[in-house]
């Protein structure tokens, strides 16, 4: 890697603010980026990444601060606007037009024109050169894009981002949906592009692939800078913990909080024996029993989430059986599951809890109407019974059932979700991420929820980016690294050696 020290960055960000009412979202915030290397943007769900690529992008104006190209004071106001400067982003999701040639695609609203009519000829073959000298590419240019692989398409996106003269490349996420031989290929058009001085910038959860391509690391939480780093002077156990904010001489002093007295598995329940779904988690074994707390513990991305996902049947496994009290039905939708006596609080509140315009009582009950179908109405008596017995027994605040679950706090919606699925009596709750967002009384709350229905005999799937709360809850933990279960852990597990596991290398 070339010294960036003794050269000056192409990008610098400077002091960047942008809130959001009720949330500080970048808060100071410093970026630098030079020529002819791979920087890595690390950070966990709402560190700020995503906004400062917009920021850089020109998708949302800055509050406060300063943005300097090629030694030079910028503001960038818009897309269109962040491209003519030399920045382009290529996204998971490639955002090219499926049914155009890949030519097409290349150079839409650029095509080499004379007298106003396209030069299809010419314009392929500048396609064809670009694929073939700048990404050792070779394809029909001529074919429609869809024809394509994600992965080539990811090129595609790539040779357009180039065509434009890119300086500064924003890769977003782009191995998501790639096999290790793809990733293995982007990474070395990565390395020539590196080699050819343009400046790239690599958002990924995968741990693995940011040592083996990045030159140097910058790490965001909360929305606030927390350093800048030399991939190589950076050991994974120290980028894990300052991404999670815990640095490893706290973690040793935090103690255990004293648990409920639980019986442990008595039985089987559910087990995955060879489960996976390509693309998005790798086959695994994981047994739950009955009465038992099974956290999954990883960083975002890992694949905690959509092994929760296959356990509901949200997703549909390709690799693998789900087996359910010792028989292989398995489980193939939400309906079947929650039939079945499983329930499921999604990790996004807003968009999968909550139906925000109805008031917290029709919320509670939503569950319970499913599993009796839409013909058989619940009584308002009853909706009103179960809705003020669950309002008390987690302590739902404010407690009036017919008020708009829009206008409560976070913590108190999360427990309205709970209280739907509690109702049902489930023999499995699965819950991703139950505290996130939500203050350090109602974690507590929902700590020692679970903790007490572990006792009365209720098996619970625990998922959550906070270490302490993992410890303190589970029975055993399965930690999950770049959609793989590496780790299962059980009998005195500390932080520390969560964090390690975590970690990997």
């Amino acid at each position: 890697m070339n010294d960036g020290q003794q050269r000056a960055p192409y990008l610098r960000m400077s002091g960047i603010y942008k809130h959001f009412p009720g949330v500080k979202a970048l808060n100071g915030v410093d970026f630098r980026l030079f020529p002819g290397e791979v920087h890595a943007l690390m950070g966990e769900n709402g560190a700020g990444k995503s906004t400062l690529i917009k920021v850089l992008t020109g998708v949302y104006s800055i509050d406060r601060g300063d943005v300097e190209l090629g030694g030079r004071a910028v503001t960038i106001q818009s897309p269109e606007q962040a491209q003519g400067a030399g920045i382009s982003t290529v996204y998971q999701e490639v955002n090219l037009c499926p049914n155009l040639t890949v030519a097409e695609n290349i150079f839409i609203g650029r095509e080499p024109r004379r007298f106003g009519h396209i030069l299809w000829k010419e314009m392929n073959r500048k396609a064809e050169q670009l694929l073939h000298d700048r990404l050792l590419l070779q394809i029909d240019v001529t074919q429609p894009l869809y024809m394509y692989s994600v992965a080539i398409q990811q090129l595609v996106a790539i040779a357009r981002a180039l065509n434009i003269s890119a300086k500064v490349l924003i890769l977003d996420e782009p191995t998501s949906s790639l096999d290790r031989n793809e990733v293995q290929q982007l990474f070395k058009i990565m390395r020539k592009l590196k080699e050819d001085g343009l400046a790239i910038l690599f958002v990924t959860h995968f741990l693995d692939q940011v040592y083996e391509i990045s030159d140097r690391i910058t790490i965001l939480r909360n929305g606030e800078f927390v350093g800048e780093y030399e991939a190589t002077q950076l050991p994974r156990i120290e980028l894990v913990s300052k991404m999670i904010g815990k640095e490893l001489e706290l973690l040793s002093e935090l103690p255990k909080a004293g648990s409920v007295e639980r019986s442990g598995p008595q039985e089987p329940l559910l087990e995955a024996i060879g489960l996976g779904r390509k693309g998005a988690i790798e086959p695994f074994d994981l047994l739950l029993g009955k009465g038992e707390v099974v956290s999954l513990a990883g960083l975002l991305g890992s694949g905690r989430t959509e092994m929760a996902r296959l356990f509901f049947g949200v997703d549909r496994p390709d690799q693998g059986r789900l087996q359910l009290n010792g028989t292989a039905d398995g489980i193939h939708s939400p309906r079947q599951a929650i039939d079945e006596g499983i329930a499921f609080c999604p990790e996004n509140r807003k968009t999968e809890g909550i139906i925000d315009d109805l008031t917290v009582r029709e919320n509670i009950v939503l569950a319970m109407q499913a599993t009796r179908g839409w013909l058989r109405r619940m009584p308002r008596k009853k909706q009103d019974e179960l809705a003020e017995q669950y309002i008390r027994m987690l302590n739902i605040n404010p407690p009036n059932p017919e008020h708009l679950v829009k206008n409560l706090s976070g913590g108190n919606q999360q427990k309205v979700i709970l209280a739907r699925w509690l109702i049902t009596q489930p023999k499995l709750l699965i819950l991703d991420e139950p505290t996130r967002g939500i203050d350090v009384g109602a974690k507590a709350e929902i700590q020692k929820l679970v903790l007490s229905l572990a006792q009365q005999g209720m098996s619970v799937l625990f998922v959550s980016s906070e270490l302490e709360e993992v410890v303190r809850v589970s029975d055993r933990i399965v930690v999950l690294r770049d959609r793989k279960k590496v780790k299962e852990m059980q009998d005195d597990i500390g932080q520390q050696q969560v964090m390690q596991a975590i970690a990997g290398g």
